[in-house]
């Protein structure tokens, strides 16, 4: 039996996280697991890289926490029920990412029983505190090691470090650093330090291959997912993956999101994220059709609260199962195709084929002919809709709009 205390690492396989295994076996006496937690960004190439290098780094032993399909089950499906845009815009990410890595990390150190979890997170940004907050109720009594941000350590010292250890990898600074995952790439540093300026084509991943028009049709079953262009997907993560294959090619989804931090200060980042917002907009136009205005309404309100705890951290919070149940009930009859047209750097929402259409009703044609009420009975409504605006200006005459 080993006396050396044990300490989960939640490794990426970057620099920070590299660092981290191999100060703690080397220098501080621990016994490091190093866990990557994969939300569906890692490939098997990277994944089998990662492992190698961990050993390399002095870890006793590596394992790979595939959760991907927990996070679509336990949070996107969620973020699809409700349309989830941070600021309109960001599909979140990194954010939500964050959350389920570190639940699964968490629930491995208890597993282990593990001593301590370390992360690579700095002290600037929102990681720190998703990681932290997440350990520190999923693993309560766990030592939390942050050695990045404690040292405020350079990039330089990092390197120098793994170098006189006799580990070398390719870290050099890169204009850009990315996320990768199957709810989008996020892009930071570069251009996106000067309000002023945008992203370069260089600084995406995916680029334009397709310069033609192509249709897609993507069906649903109580909001979710069922067959993309004909094709039925049981796996949703497949069918998520497959929209994004279709999206990518035309360099759809690219955006830039500028939004309050958790810690307060302002950020910017740069994003492609194809398969979200087609999906996003897909399903927002089929609820268009197939709810009501009080159910889009509500849901919209409760819908924005969730995006807005996934992103500051707040997914353990006990009201989020709460949103989650109203978000699935207004999904009961989100069923149908929803048609869009794909191009070069854009998409339109063209149409629906639903069995739940509500523009299908028997009682009127908007701008057409009504079946339902008589001219008198709509005179007669009209009348009375109109009856507090003719009370109040019966009495202020004299007040001009």
């Amino acid at each position: 039996m080993s006396d050396k205390k044990k300490v989960v690492v939640a490794f990426s396989g970057g620099l920070d996280t590299s660092y981290t295994v191999m100060k703690l076996s080397h220098d501080m006496g621990y016994e490091v697991y190093a866990a990557c937690a994969n939300t569906g960004g890692f490939s098997d190439e990277q994944l089998k890289k990662n492992e190698e290098n961990a050993y390399k780094l002095g870890a006793k032993e590596y394992v790979t926490l595939d959760v991907t399909h927990e996070y679509y089950e336990k949070s996107l499906k969620y973020m699809i029920f409700g349309n989830v845009l941070r600021n309109n815009c960001y599909p979140i990410s990194v954010s939500s990412e964050r959350i389920f890595q570190a639940i699964a990390i968490a629930r491995y150190a208890k597993q282990i029983g593990a001593d301590a979890i370390a992360h690579g997170s700095t002290g600037a940004g929102n990681d720190q505190i998703r990681f932290d907050m997440t350990f520190l109720v999923m693993a309560p009594g766990v030592e939390i090691i942050t050695l990045t941000r404690d040292k405020a350590l350079s990039r330089k010292e990092e390197v120098d470090y793994l170098n006189a250890h006799g580990f070398t990898a390719d870290f050099t600074k890169l204009k850009y650093s990315y996320n990768v995952g199957i709810w989008g790439t996020s892009i930071c540093g570069g251009e996106l330090l000067d309000s002023a300026q945008g992203l370069p084509e260089e600084a995406y991943l995916k680029h334009v291959t397709r310069q033609d028009e192509s249709e897609l049709r993507i069906e649903f079953a109580k909001g979710e997912i069922v067959a993309v262009n004909g094709e039925k997907y049981d796996d949703k993560v497949k069918a998520i993956q497959k929209i994004e294959e279709l999206g990518a090619a035309y360099g759809i989804g690219r955006d830039c999101n500028v939004g309050d931090t958790i810690i307060g200060i302002k950020g910017r980042v740069g994003f492609e994220a194809a398969a979200p917002k087609l999906i996003i907009e897909a399903h927002r136009m089929l609820e268009k059709y197939t709810l009501s205005k009080w159910q889009q309404y509500w849901k919209d309100q409760v819908a924005n609260w969730y995006g807005m705890f996934l992103h500051e951290s707040q997914y353990l919070e006990p009201v989020m199962p709460d949103i989650e149940a109203m978000l699935t009930s207004s999904q009961r009859n989100v069923n149908g195709t929803a048609i869009l047209k794909l191009r070069p750097l854009g998409f339109d929402c063209v149409g629906v084929d639903s069995p739940d259409d509500l523009l299908k009703s028997k009682l009127g044609e908007y701008g057409e002919m009504q079946h339902g009420w008589t001219a008198e009975e709509a005179k007669g409504f009209i009348k009375v809709l109109s009856t507090p605006l003719r009370v109040y200006y019966g009495i202020h005459e004299d007040e001009e709009r």
